[in-house]
């Protein structure tokens, strides 16, 4: 029966086109109503809770962090700096793409942002110099998702928040399959680009080490940045709020003395910034309030013990997990559907003995797979909007697919060596 009243309850809402924050949160006092004696209050307590978490006033400022470094254009001279790098490479600028998605979304912490800042930069010079057009879109879209597991991430910090992990933990744990994954991204542009030379023009003149090493002096700001936020929170000498305050300020100064930003699009990045985290909160208080339900109708509970008396077992468990949430991922984007599966996933897979900083991590890399999922995609709209449709959504979903499946190989190589996301948490913490 309360199977069928959470799935009734969520489809109804649903189906009159409500928001996922919305369905979420009627949801659950319905559930509280009918089967804990009317008990709705205590959604109520929740939401508070949830709200008043010191950990969780670093969202805004992280987003408000990538806004001021999208609106500055340091993005553009960040790829301008790495161009050389990789000029003589077989796929040349389609390496720059991961290269800087990787460092911006160093300092970013959103998917989709880093997506917009690289791409709005990459894609017309790409056009431009006759790269294939899906194939830019496929490396954009793809690179962009390394925003959300590089530190400092918004699903990391969101995880932390709503499970009470070690925020310092999680984003540690993000930094090596981060770059691990860049690199496989890397390694298919060089052996793709290998066997078609057609999908990216030939290198131009070689550019000496000096030279390359000259070009990278411009970017220390970025590099600085970064140290800034994330040396403050490995040291212990700042909480994640206190470093996400600490990164706002300093993106700010930095921008305006070596960017482009004015006070008008200061203004601007923090009006973007307050609509983001609305929509982002609007789903937490559904996910919280239907959270509290669940949890305290004992309903992880009740289905852990479903798992140990079926014999699945913890792997076959999670196999199911990351299958639901590939599914899933064709029909919410990312944060949603983290928040919206947490309150199941999270007790159930950590009581069969799965590591939360590890499921963190684990999490994060399936939302990222939603992140370039039609038809939701988020990464894919954005970047099929910035080259104003002169690559569909179909084509571009086909191009990211590479990309789509390695990121389910980093999950199966983080199922298997779970040391990859735990060793650099266990050295610093």
């Amino acid at each position: 029966m309360f199977w069928a009243t959470l799935l009734a309850s969520l489809t109804l809402t649903a189906i009159t086109g409500a928001a996922l924050g919305a369905a979420l949160g009627l949801t659950g006092p319905i559930i509280l109503h009918f089967f804990a004696d009317g008990a709705t209050f205590l959604a109520l307590d929740a939401v508070w809770n949830a709200f008043n978490s010191f950990t969780l006033s670093a969202i805004p400022l992280f987003i408000l962090l990538g806004e001021i470094l999208l609106q500055s254009g340091i993005s553009r001279r960040v790829y301008t700096a790495l161009t050389p790098v990789f000029q003589r490479v077989t796929g040349g600028l389609l390496h720059t793409n991961i290269a800087v998605c990787t460092v911006f979304g160093a300092v970013s912490g959103s998917s989709m942002s880093t997506a917009a800042a690289v791409g709005s930069v990459a894609y017309p010079e790409m056009a431009r110099r006759g790269y294939h057009k899906p194939t830019v879109v496929g490396s954009l879209a793809g690179g962009g998702t390394l925003g959300l597991l590089i530190p400092p991430s918004l699903s990391l910090l969101i995880y932390g928040a709503l499970t009470e992990t070690s925020i310092g933990r999680l984003f540690m744990a993000g930094i090596l399959p981060g770059l691990i994954l860049s690199a496989l991204f890397m390694a298919y542009i060089y052996v793709r680009c290998a066997r078609d030379r057609s999908l990216s023009p030939e290198g131009g003149s070689r550019v000496s080490l000096v030279a390359v090493l000259k070009g990278l002096v411009p970017i220390w700001p970025v590099v600085l940045l970064i140290i800034a936020v994330m040396g403050s929170i490995v040291l212990g000498i700042a909480t994640p709020t206190e470093a996400a305050g600490v990164g706002v300020a300093a993106a700010a100064l930095i921008s305006a003395i070596w960017g482009e930003l004015t006070v008008k699009g200061l203004l601007a990045c923090l009006h973007r910034a307050v609509l983001t985290y609305a929509a982002i909160g609007f789903v937490v208080v559904g996910a919280v309030v239907l959270a509290q339900s669940v949890a305290i109708l004992g309903v992880p509970q009740a289905l852990l013990e479903t798992v140990r008396q079926s014999g699945l077992g913890a792997t076959g468990v999670l196999i199911i997990v990351v299958a639901i949430y590939v599914l899933l991922g064709c029909l919410f984007d990312g944060l949603s559907l983290m928040i919206m599966t947490l309150p199941i996933v999270f007790p159930l897979l950590t009581q069969l003995g799965f590591d939360p900083i590890w499921l963190g991590v684990l999490v994060t890399i399936m939302i990222e797979i939603g992140q370039v999922t039609p038809p939701v995609g988020l990464n894919l709209s954005v970047l099929v909007a910035i080259t104003e449709d002169e690559v569909g959504l179909g084509r571009a979903a086909l191009a990211t697919m590479p990309y789509w499946l390695l990121m389910l190989v980093g999950v199966v190589l983080l199922t298997l060596f779970p040391e990859i996301a735990l060793v650099l948490p266990d050295l610093v913490f």
